[in-house]
């Protein structure tokens, strides 16, 4: 592990909270594509296997801001327990379904239950949040190591889920997912040092943290960039098995995820001075340039290169978010507002793997490859639109006051 890593695991508990956040995190990238293949492999049915990991995603879209609006007021451990059971209950009801061929709507019933879900990785970034207040390096390199873990969780979660739903049964993938959610938030809950201080209803008595501007642009564009990840999801298990090789998605989609885990990890080891909104800026854009080749991709082969490439534009891209999150949303409202985030990615998620399956399901698994490209030329479109609101002064009421050591783009700039 490189030096600037090492210096942030110095801080005692640090190592546990990280590593329980890696297995409470790896539903993340198992349970929706576990879901698409799961339907795909019981009734054939792409339409239905993207409309059923939208539901999911609008449910935790939905779901997801109020438990993380809880913790913030009441902690982590005395929410993420019992929203976890919660969605426990409705992955055991989705699989029974699945497997009985009960009714299509008791799958869309139980799938929005499953949005219960915690956003795992919200709670870990404010965890470190909390550590490294004040110190900008350190938590650069902290929310850096994160999006490290996350794309660790997406280059194994589709290797295991597939694999397991293709050789093994079709349940297996979302089994599984369910297994480590349990042991991760368990794990987690019980690390009581390193938990944010919650803090009363009375300091939230302003309102949703998305009335933050700065935090409206990031969650618009993020429901762009969450279609782009929904939708190369379904095409690539479409295409994967119009080539004849299903279970090769998986490898494909690992790919993806590598080419992003290998360029998070030497963002987190550069310091930067400037504006945090420009870089997130460029990143969107070369997000959206990245989805162009894909669609010239013929093979499986063609496929994985186009997507390594495409992979080195998301975690950069994402840790810069996670900056202009911790600049722009209140420190009582810090995990509320990263939610957000993956709010809007949930929406783009299901916006996303919907289009992208009815798109496979009329006209094939290649003409898929277009939702991804509009998805990205609207993801560069709103960034350019909302830029002003991100690199502008933080208005007094987005701005945490309580907070004397939060930097804005205006600080970086003269540092």
């Amino acid at each position: 592990m490189s030096s600037p890593y090492r210096a942030i695991f110095a801080v005692p508990g640090t190592k546990g909270f990280s590593a329980a956040g890696f297995l409470g995190r790896m539903p993340l990238s198992m349970m929706g594509i576990g879901v698409v293949t799961m339907i795909s492999q019981l009734t054939g049915r792409y339409g239905l296997a993207g409309a059923l990991s939208a539901t999911l995603a609008m449910s935790a879209a939905v779901l997801g801001p109020l438990i993380s609006r809880l913790v913030d007021r009441h902690g982590q451990r005395r929410v993420l327990r019992p929203a976890t059971l919660v969605a426990l209950a409705a992955v055991t009801g989705l699989l029974i379904c699945a497997q009985q061929r009960l009714p299509d709507w008791t799958l869309f019933v139980f799938a929005a239950g499953v949005g219960s879900v915690p956003s795992v990785g919200s709670m870990i970034r404010a965890r470190w949040a909390e550590i490294y207040r004040g110190s900008p390096r350190e938590l650069h390199t902290a929310y850096a190591w994160e999006s490290i873990v996350d794309e660790v969780c997406f280059i194994f979660g589709p290797i295991i889920s597939i694999g397991l739903s293709t050789a093994w049964f079709p349940e297996a993938g979302p089994l599984l997912a369910a297994g480590f959610l349990l042991v991760g938030v368990v794990w987690l809950t019980s690390q009581r040092a390193t938990e944010p201080v919650p803090h009363p209803r009375v300091e939230h008595a302003r309102g949703s943290a998305l009335r933050s501007r700065g935090l409206q642009v990031l969650v618009a564009t993020f429901v762009a960039v969450g279609a782009i990840f929904g939708s190369i999801d379904v095409v690539t298990v479409a295409f994967a098995e119009e080539q004849g090789h299903k279970a090769s998605a998986s490898l494909v989609l690992a790919v993806y995820a590598l080419g992003s885990c290998l360029a998070g990890a030497v963002f987190g080891l550069l310091h930067f001075k400037g504006r945090t909104s420009t870089r997130w800026l460029v990143g969107m854009c070369a997000m959206a340039v990245s989805m162009i080749p894909l669609q010239l991709a013929g093979s499986l082969p063609f496929l994985a290169v186009a997507l390594f490439v495409a992979g080195l534009a998301i975690a950069p891209t994402m840790v810069s978010t996670m900056a202009l999150v911790e600049q722009h949303v209140p420190r009582t409202e810090l995990t509320e507002g990263m939610t957000w985030t993956s709010t809007g990615l949930a929406v783009g998620v299901a916006l996303g793997s919907s289009a992208a399956g009815w798109v496979v399901d009329a006209s094939g698994a290649e003409a898929g490859y277009v939702v991804p490209v509009v998805a990205g030329a609207l993801a560069a479109a709103v960034a350019f639109l909302g830029y002003r609101r991100l690199s502008g002064p933080v208005p007094e009421k987005g701005r945490p006051e309580d907070d004397p050591h939060r930097r804005t783009d205006d600080d970086e700039r003269v540092a």
